[in-house]
C-alpha cells in the first residue's frame, strides 16, 4: 500500500527529496504522497526514507491504497523501467 502524510506534519521539507519516485510534493497545507507513485521505496530501499526521516512520524501506511508487495514491485518496474530484482 501507499504511505500517505497526516495533518501532524510541519513541512519540514526533508521527506521530499529522499523519495526516489518523486512522490512526495508540497500540498495546500502539508506535503502529500502522490499513491500512483509511491512503492514504499520498494525496489529501491529496504525501508521507505520518507519514513526514516520524518521528525514527527506523520508518514502512514494508506489503508485506502492498499497494495501487495508484488503490486509494488509491478510499479517499480513501471516507474523506473528496471526489472525486479
Amino acid at each position: 500500500m501507499s504511505l500517505k502524510i497526516t495533518d501532524e506534519c510541519i513541512n519540514c521539507d526533508v521527506c521530499e527529496p529522499e523519495c526516489p519516485n518523486s512522490a512526495i510534493s508540497p500540498g495546500d497545507e502539508i506535503y502529500v504522497i502522490d499513491p500512483a507513485k509511491c512503492t514504499e521505496c520498494v525496489g529501491h530501499y529496504d525501508t521507505p526514507q520518507c519514513v526514516e526521516v520524518c521528525p514527527v512520524d506523520c508518514i502512514i501506511k494508506d489503508a485506502g491504497n492498499a497494495e501487495s508487495e508484488d503490486q509494488l514491485w509491478a510499479k517499480y518496474t513501471q516507474l523506473t523501467g528496471n526489472p525486479r530484482a
